[in-house]
């Protein structure tokens, strides 16, 4: 028996008629936790997210997700459905690493513009696959605050951009990296250190170390909300200095709990508001794939493929 002759006739049609770009577009939606989260991490608008949607449950047969009161849950169908597109995606993803490692030819300089003090180990294992494979390629990493590298990657003096916040734009796409949370911290000479968390309002009188142009939108919305920060006593650029000057006492401040993780166990700082309350947002790659050469495009695709699907519930 030939070995085309074994598919389906139906499987013969979903794979013809399948668009791998609605395959890209179930799993944006996957790791962005939902819809309208998807649209702005793939700079769509919602109805064009949702008629992709439509037009992959027909193709497939069935409902991929139900919607929930925090976003959208896989149905089983979606689940199976995941597990094949993450197969697919891994295939196509990893082609051009694939042909760069057997031609030997790809060579070139990636501009990797990133906030301060990144902890993503995914990240970090993708360019270590990424150097394996093509040893020839650059690498050049620099620190900026979050507006800069959205800027340079819209202007195109860097390839690749990791920043916090997403800034609508047609030139721009946004992937989700991973999610951080910010903590408010003191040292351990503040009265605070070792004692039970507060409410954010009773740390309204404090001084603080701030951040500047690095913090994320969504914590200064919180720091106004509850009237934080308004007594600056330090500020830094990068969240290593930040975390510094809360250490020595000038003021108490707030980091991603990734980067102060270390501090904290050591005994260094500690976590003065509740978990449950913390301000959160998404980390993005931001990128203009239209414009991106073949060392970047082979660095965003390893970097993809080492990406941890998002918690639908995220």
């Amino acid at each position: 028996m030939a070995e085309g002759s074994r598919v389906s006739k139906s499987g013969q049609l979903f794979a013809r008629n399948l668009d791998w770009n609605l395959v890209k577009l179930f799993l944006g939606i996957v790791r962005s936790g939902g819809i309208s989260t998807a649209a702005r991490a793939l700079n769509k608008q919602q109805p064009t997210i949702s008629a992709g949607l439509k037009r992959l449950e027909d193709h497939v047969g069935a409902p991929l997700f139900v919607r929930t009161a925090r976003g959208v849950a896989l149905t089983p169908a979606g689940r199976s459905f995941l597990k094949a597109a993450e197969d697919i995606e891994v295939l196509i993803t990893g082609l051009p690493g694939e042909v760069a490692r057997t031609s030997g030819h790809l060579q070139g300089l990636v501009t990797v513009r990133v906030i301060s003090d990144l902890v993503s180990p995914e990240f970090d294992h993708a360019m270590v696959a990424f150097h394996q494979v093509n040893p020839e390629v650059e690498i050049r990493l620099d620190i900026a605050p979050w507006r800069d590298v959205v800027l340079s990657v819209k202007d195109g003096s860097a390839d690749i951009g990791i920043a916090c916040d997403a800034v609508t734009s047609t030139d721009l796409c946004y992937r989700p990296l991973m999610r951080e949370w910010q903590q408010l911290y003191c040292g351990r000479g503040h009265p605070a250190f070792g004692q039970r968390t507060l409410e954010p309002e009773a740390a309204s009188d404090e001084i603080f170390v701030l951040t500047g142009e690095d913090e994320p939108a969504e914590l200064a919305s919180f720091r106004q909300r509850y009237g934080l920060g308004e007594r600056a006593g330090g500020s830094a650029e990068t969240l290593h200095e930040v975390k510094r000057l809360i250490q020595i006492g000038i003021g108490i401040g707030f980091l991603p709990t990734v980067v102060a993780a270390e501090a904290v166990n050591a005994g260094e700082l500690w976590p003065m508001l509740k978990p449950d309350i913390l301000p959160t947002y998404h980390v993005y790659l931001v990128t203009r794939d239209a414009n991106l050469g073949a060392p970047a495009r082979a660095l965003l695709d390893m970097i993809d493929m080492h990406l941890k699907p998002a918690d639908p519930k995220d």
